[in-house]
């Protein structure tokens, strides 16, 4: 398995899929990067010599921020919006959508799994 940026990529796949498992590589870029180092988007990964592996690892190092550094940047980003307090710094906090999705309905990959609230029995009985 050729590594890039300490990270394992497949060797049974292209090399334009390859890359994709780099964290901030798409796609788009994954095409682009092959064109710049000069390689076959459709050769497997296995295929690639030493030289190809160093001429994308250098690319991608100089001109790109990806894996440990792009996580540690978006989390940053995250705690300045937490730490000026604004809407979508609580909705961080609070663990609900951020992008202004509704939450009445929907909504559970934030909110977690349903947490059921008791009916009012009460009110029911009343009526009856």
């Amino acid at each position: 398995m050729p590594r890039l940026l300490g990270v394992d990529i497949p060797n049974d796949k292209p090399i334009h899929i390859s890359l994709r498992y780099l964290y901030g590589i798409g796609p788009t870029l994954a095409i682009r990067l092959c064109e710049q180092a000069h390689i076959d988007p459709q050769r497997k990964a296995k295929d690639l010599s030493d030289d190809d592996i160093s001429r994308l690892a250098a690319i991608i190092d100089r001109e790109y921020t990806v894996e440990g550094q792009l996580r540690r940047q978006v989390q940053q980003s995250i705690n300045r919006l937490k730490d000026i307090q604004c809407y979508r710094g609580i909705r961080h906090r609070r663990g609900l959508p951020v992008r202004g999705q509704r939450t009445r309905t929907n909504a559970r990959t934030r909110k977690g799994p349903r947490k059921t609230v008791a009916g009012k029995k009460g009110v029911k009985e009343m009526r009856g």
